[in-house]
């Protein structure tokens, strides 16, 4: 079973940016607003010299993060719609450049799903542990 529905994967696709929230050890946040893909059932993302960024020294240290895709289907009716996922993430090397790849442990998406007009039902899931690799679950959750 995927971690997204088809719905949210092809709104994912849909989408040029995401909202990338991390936070040191000391619980500072920082949010940067990047570019991504969706490998399987995680996100991907990387950039220009990432290694010299907020984001990269907080995961260094503290692999929790948050992420948001969300736009506005319409302005008129107001139409908000979009995915936000929290997981853990880790930086990787894929050619020589690094790049983080987030494993989602929870998916609240609104107004993907269900389309209906008017105001949008959230809808929350955890993602079972089976599509979760082991080595980016924390030991200590």
């Amino acid at each position: 079973m995927s971690a997204f529905t088809e719905a949210e994967l092809a709104y994912l696709n849909s989408q040029p940016l995401m909202r990338f929230a991390t936070a040191s050890l000391s619980g500072k946040p920082d949010v940067a607003p990047v570019i991504f893909e969706v490998e399987g059932d995680e996100i991907v993302t990387a950039g220009f010299d990432i290694t010299h960024t907020v984001r990269y020294r907080n995961i260094e240290n503290n692999p929790r993060a948050t992420l948001v895709i969300d736009d506005l289907a319409t302005a008129d009716p107001w139409s908000p719609r979009g995915v936000k996922i929290t997981g853990t993430a880790k930086i990787e090397q894929v050619n020589g450049a690094p790049r983080f790849r987030i494993t989602p442990e929870v998916i609240i998406s609104w107004a993907v799903n269900d389309t209906t007009p008017g105001i949008p039902k959230m809808e929350r899931r955890e993602v079972p542990h089976s599509t979760v690799p082991r080595s980016t679950v924390p030991l200590s959750e």
